[in-house]
């Protein structure tokens, strides 16, 4: 009898066998499709484990920009988004691709530049500071990549009375980039850069750098949580999504944003409605 002929189909049932229940044996996970800021300040590595522990539930981020982040979720590659556009945040839902927007935290941003600030921008009106900026040919970094924060920063020189920064003024680069690469931009170039706050207290490759411009009301910088609507997407994993977004606005989930500090400096503010 040849028992290796015997003994291959055996392994192979066997194994077929134990695929399921190895499958069954994995942690359930969920794809939030977030913001750079939210990632590269460090929050996430702070919060998601503290959410992990609580309900068994494994969340694997994408750190995008805002704009990115919503088209991932139009797609029905992510199943819970973490994001800071209101705006945009609002036409999402509005359209069916979302079940509510929920917000969770806010910070702000703030203008950062050279030390010596050769435009003279430093103080606490963004709007004037960006017309100031404007009049000049100082080097200028943007996000250019379609996030919450781009988008905040195009409304910004709105508000300066300048519709299109890219042409009219010399100083303007859109790098196409995360918040991180842009503060290292210009830090290399010497150059002003628009950036939320907690990214910037995270930021240790400061060089000549500073914070300019803050406290304006415009500056505001309001997050939330979406879940991706089942009815577009039927394999969202919306009860697992739900989780997450129930847990980061209940006392506890609330509490870790709270208690997340850079130096000794809260870099969000819990603001979920009660």
């Amino acid at each position: 009898m040849n028992f290796e002929r015997l003994l291959t189909p055996m392994l192979a049932a066997l194994w077929l066998a134990v695929l399921p229940a190895a499958a069954s044996a994995q942690p359930p996970h969920i794809v939030m499709a977030s913001t750079t800021s939210t990632e590269q300040s460090g929050l996430f590595a702070h919060l998601l484990p503290a959410f992990t522990q609580a309900s068994g539930i494994e969340v694997r981020v994408v750190a995008l920009g805002t704009g990115q982040a919503l088209d991932m979720a139009r797609r029905g590659d992510a199943d819970l988004l973490f994001v800071h556009d209101p705006a945009a945040e609002q036409k999402f839902v509005a359209e069916g691709f979302g079940l509510a927007r929920i917000p969770v935290m806010s910070n702000d941003f703030v203008l950062i530049g050279p030390k010596a600030d050769p435009a003279g921008l430093r103080g606490n009106d963004i709007a004037a500071a960006l017309a100031k900026l404007a009049a000049t040919r100082q080097a200028f970094v943007s996000r250019g990549d379609n996030s919450g924060t781009h988008s905040a920063e195009l409304r910004l020189w709105r508000a300066a009375g300048i519709a299109d920064p890219a042409a009219a003024v010399a100083g303007y680069k859109a790098c196409g980039c995360g918040m991180g690469p842009a503060l290292n931009i210009a830090s290399s170039a010497n150059a002003y850069v628009l950036s939320d706050r907690g990214t910037w207290l995270a930021f240790k490759n400061r060089g000549e750098l500073a914070l300019l411009v803050e406290g304006d009301a415009r500056l505001f910088n309001q997050y939330a949580v979406i879940v991706v609507n089942p009815a577009r997407h039927a394999h969202v994993k919306v009860q697992q999504a739900q989780a997450f977004a129930d847990w980061v606005v209940s006392p506890p989930g609330q509490a870790r944003i709270a208690g997340f500090r850079v130096g000794g400096e809260p870099l969000f503010f819990a603001n979920a409605p009660r």
